[in-house]
């Protein structure tokens, strides 16, 4: 305990935080702005007709062209949270709209949402407006020029939850002794300058599989310790640029750049703003500090220390739900998702739906593209919980169809990670009588084939 109440009572540069808040708001910003010149905010929430939402969370869904209007919130407080302006409340907007995006569709899921969900969580509580920000410098009680450590420490702590996380899921016999996926999506990048013809070469897929693993079990480690901190950010920026260039996972490299700055000394970051301060042609002003430490006292702060230690908890046993279910976790997906388990699988599927009247017996077959855009049919067709949702989809339209209590079975085949199609879904059941939940799903056939690891 006195461990822990000397630890509470150290205290760092405000400049480490006031960096970080400028650097992740832009990417924010940046990131809303493509998304929304791309069109994706049409293509993705307004055009489909049904939207796949999660377990729970029925009620957060697009709101038709009103959905622009979550997005333009999101954007406006993504530059307030930046500039550090009404900071409190931006940062609670942008954590509030963002979420609530990404929740309006798990088509779209992606783990770099939710690590921007969990920051965004997380910064409500920071004094990252203590310093470099609009707040400071029009009211001089909220300038401090040094912070407690804990508020950077617990960003470098859910970043190492991330990449740790990943290298453990990476301890896996298809990753490791296989190489897959790597070996069937590396091959598509043949005609990548100098190193394109070497990606069709066993050996390589090896290296690269073997090669991320590692990363990210040590690179945390390597950040830390100073000696060792510039060699493993070169490692980090060449890391995710490559990983950029060969697979389309949007701004998650740049936030995982950017990121990694946390672990610089606080002078790093002193210049970092001052460079930008000049770039603006801000005045010097800007760096007066009124007070040297913030104030650490009231049942606020310790509530706020409190909630912050029962969410880094939940953080460190979420990823671990998944040992509460039977099978394969590759096969099954629960327990999957928001587990850190990046880029470890190539899953597809064909599935066909029946509907049958219960009381003719008159069956015919769903043409899934009536219904589904091409990317929801390519990710309902291979992940159990979506198969599910879009069954009851099928129930409710065409028993308004006039069809009696309308019976829906799916013969769904999936190939995972380079084997062979297998039958997925025991086909005689009725989906439209099964309800999601946080059981184990029964009506999922075995895998029948065993992949080892954590």
């Amino acid at each position: 305990m006195n461990r822990i109440k000397n630890y509470l009572n150290t205290y760092t540069n405000a400049s480490t935080l006031a960096f970080f808040r400028l650097a992740f708001g832009f990417m924010m910003l940046c990131s809303l702005i493509r998304f929304a010149a791309y069109g994706w905010i049409e293509k993705f929430y307004i055009a489909p007709q049904y939207h796949f939402t999660y377990y729970g969370f029925d009620w957060v869904k697009p709101i038709g062209i009103y959905t622009y209007l979550i997005f333009l919130i999101c954007g406006i407080s993504s530059l307030f949270f930046t500039i550090g302006y009404r900071y409190k409340a931006s940062a609670i907007a942008f954590f509030l709209s963002f979420t609530y995006i990404e929740l309006m569709d798990k088509t779209t899921y992606l783990n770099h949402y939710y690590f921007i969900s969990i920051i965004g969580f997380v910064m409500i509580f920071l004094p990252a407006n203590a310093c470099f920000s609009v707040d400071a410098y029009q009211d001089p009680k909220k300038s401090f020029q040094k912070i407690p450590s804990w508020n950077t420490d617990i960003l470098k702590l859910l970043l190492g939850i991330v990449y740790f996380y990943a290298g453990l899921a990476k301890l896996n016999s298809d990753w490791l002794f296989k190489a897959m996926p790597l070996k069937i999506w590396l091959p598509n990048n043949l005609n990548f300058p100098v190193i394109g013809p070497l990606l069709n070469e066993n050996w390589v897929h090896f290296a690269f599989s073997w090669t991320g693993a590692v990363y990210d079990l040590t690179i945390v480690f390597l950040l830390l310790y100073k000696r060792t901190r510039i060699f493993a950010f070169i490692l980090v920026v060449v890391f995710h640029l490559l990983t950029k260039i060969l697979f389309p996972i949007g701004v998650f490299p740049y936030v995982m750049i950017v990121s990694s700055l946390l672990f610089f000394d606080s002078g790093f970051h002193q210049k970092c703003l001052e460079i930008i301060a000049r770039f603006f042609k801000i005045g010097k002003s800007v760096f007066n500090v009124a007070n040297e430490k913030t104030i650490m006292k009231g049942s606020l702060y310790q509530m706020k220390i409190g909630i912050l230690t029962l969410f880094v908890c939940f953080q460190l046993l979420f990823p671990f739900r998944y040992l509460c279910y039977p099978g394969e976790l590759f096969w099954t997906e629960e327990g999957f998702r928001f587990s850190w388990r990046v880029m470890l699988m190539e899953k597809a599927g064909y599935t066909q739906f029946t509907v049958t009247d219960a009381k003719t017996k008159e069956s015919f077959h769903v043409n899934n593209s009536h219904f589904l855009t091409a990317f929801q049919e390519k990710q309902m067709a291979f992940q159990p919980d979506f198969i599910l949702q879009y069954a009851h989809i099928l129930h409710d339209f065409y028993q308004k169809q006039g069809i009696h209590d309308p019976e829906v079975r799916a013969e769904s085949y999936v190939a995972l990670n380079g084997r062979l199609s297998k039958l997925y879904i025991d086909k005689t059941i009725d989906l439209a009588k099964e309800n999601e939940s946080f059981k184990h799903k029964t009506w999922l056939l075995p895998f029948k084939d065993d992949i080892k690891g954590f």
